[in-house]
């Protein structure tokens, strides 16, 4: 059984993988930053996820422009063009000997500081950047069985507090509730809107799938969530395919008579729900659409990898 969409069997390779720190290529037990660093000390900087797929990232393009339009966000110099990033992280998958079953975690901080305090302004150096390439494919159980999710009081921080729309170092908030929904037994956290509303989980998007005999697939309506890729592709699949689809406010009450329930990210992709809060969505088992979800995702990724080609 599943514990968590990010849930993995160790890789004895992951012990020997070369990791790329600053435009160098080191062993794992070498691959180390400053204390001084940033992100160390302040948890500042942003980050991406990417899956590997027949030796190319997929969905690459929209993972870089999440990230540079991050470091804008907060006025992050990255000091390397897209390009140039492109072509450390197909170094790193080369120096690995990596094709399949991969999740690349690329990773921006301010850099350096002359003393451990928060004014950007004490940076005394470039951007560090670091990309750690590993061996490491989804449960088969999380992609057949699911998991499941427990409602935290850790509400999603509104943009003047800190915008949700950042993919940031900074997660303490979600850390937070994913402590509270393990340590009420549940797999992963259901997170609230300031107002009420189901907006997202602390590490993945959530959707349900509404209505008996026209189905219709919900997601929060975006505005406390981040930019999810796997959340947009999710989208553009179901109104690609005639599948009806729509970006709204919605109540635990529509979650727990959901009959089927889903949440997205790119490590696992398309994983079902089968309880929320001790309720079972549905019949507690993947559902038709989710199973239908999954297999036009997978094809979606399929394409994007098949139109790569490596710097």
């Amino acid at each position: 059984m599943a514990h968590g969409t990010h849930d993995f069997q160790d890789d004895a390779r992951n012990e020997r993988i070369l990791v790329w720190v600053n435009g160098e290529l080191v062993p794992r037990e070498r691959a180390v930053v400053s204390v001084f660093d940033a992100g160390f000390v302040l948890g500042d900087g942003v980050w991406e996820g990417l899956r590997v797929r027949a030796g190319h990232p997929a969905f690459l393009e929209r993972h870089l422009d999440r990230l540079y339009a991050g470091a804008k966000a907060i006025m992050l110099d990255v000091g390397r063009t897209p390009r140039e990033l492109t072509e450390a992280i197909y170094a790193t998958l080369r120096a690995n000997d990596m094709t399949d079953g991969v999740h690349v975690r690329l990773m921006l901080t301010r850099g350096v500081k002359r003393t451990p305090y928060q004014d950007p302004r004490l940076t005394i150096g470039p951007s560090t950047i670091v990309i750690i390439a590993e061996h490491k494919e989804p449960l088969p159980a999380t992609l057949t069985d699911g998991i499941t999710l427990f409602t935290t009081h850790v509400r999603r921080a509104a943009p003047d507090t800190l915008d949700p729309k950042l993919n940031a170092h900074s997660k303490l908030n979600d850390i937070i509730a994913c402590i509270q929904a393990y340590s009420a037994g549940a797999d992963e956290a259901l997170m609230l809107d300031p107002h009420g509303f189901v907006a997202t989980c602390n590490s993945t998007h959530f959707f349900i799938v509404a209505g008996d005999e026209a189905p219709e697939v919900l997601t929060s309506d975006g505005r406390y969530c981040l930019t999810g890729i796997t959340r947009a592709n999710v989208l553009e699949i179901c109104r690609a395919n005639r599948i009806s689809v729509r970006e709204a406010s919605f109540s635990l009450t529509d979650v727990y008579a959901a009959r089927e329930a889903f949440v997205t990210g790119t490590f696992a992709g398309v994983v079902p729900v089968r309880s929320v809060d001790g309720r079972t969505i549905g019949d507690g088992r993947r559902g038709p659409m989710v199973e239908r979800l999954q297999a036009l995702y997978r094809s979606l990724v399929d394409a994007d990898v098949a139109e790569r080609v490596a710097p």
